[in-house]
């Protein structure tokens, strides 16, 4: 298995170096590649701990479309006093709608590019939270703004519905 991960890691390198240096022909090519394959394994030393491994996928910075609150602290930091709405996605493991709803719904909030966020809160672990806004059936949604309910759904819906629903949440 080692042996195996050491021949990708040389063969990732080896392939990385070729796309480099540029080559005018498929014999200039081939000796580059057997030279850049020496020289690869010759000065890459894979258990050095400061040589970092190529990255299979892309690093980007973008923000996360929804978050999990911790606690009621977490709660009143994140969604009270947001300057952003926030569509509250009360939910449980078990339950089958909130499986359903809750994709449906962050793609409904990635759609307003940062106009609105999402927490999402489970009943089984917050069940103060549950009780404090009423929460008797899951899924389900309380929009707020401004630390205010101003909207909220029990139940599950279809996408048009759900990007209509954010976009009243927000004033469109």
């Amino acid at each position: 298995m080692a042996h195996r991960l050491l021949v990708r890691r040389i063969w990732t390198l080896s392939v990385k170096e070729i796309r480099c240096h540029p080559a005018s022909t498929a014999t200039t090519a081939s000796s580059s590649f057997s030279t850049s394959l020496q020289s690869a394994t010759t000065r890459v030393s894979f258990l050095s701990p400061s040589r970092t491994l190529p990255r299979s996928l892309p690093h980007t910075s973008c923000r996360a479309v929804s978050f999990n609150v911790q606690d009621h602290e977490d709660f009143t930091e994140r969604v009270i006093n947001s300057e952003l709405p926030v569509l509250v996605d009360f939910h449980a493991q078990w339950c089958g709608p909130c499986k359903i709803l809750g994709p449906r719904l962050e793609k409904a909030v990635a759609k307003q590019k940062g106009r609105v966020a999402m927490a999402k809160v489970d009943i089984d672990d917050h069940t103060d939270l549950a009780i404090e806004y009423g929460v008797s059936a899951v899924p389900t949604v309380i929009a707020m703004r401004g630390g205010d309910v101003v909207d909220h759904f029990v139940g599950i819906k279809d996408d048009d519905e759900l990007d209509s629903f954010v976009s009243k949440v927000i004033g469109q």
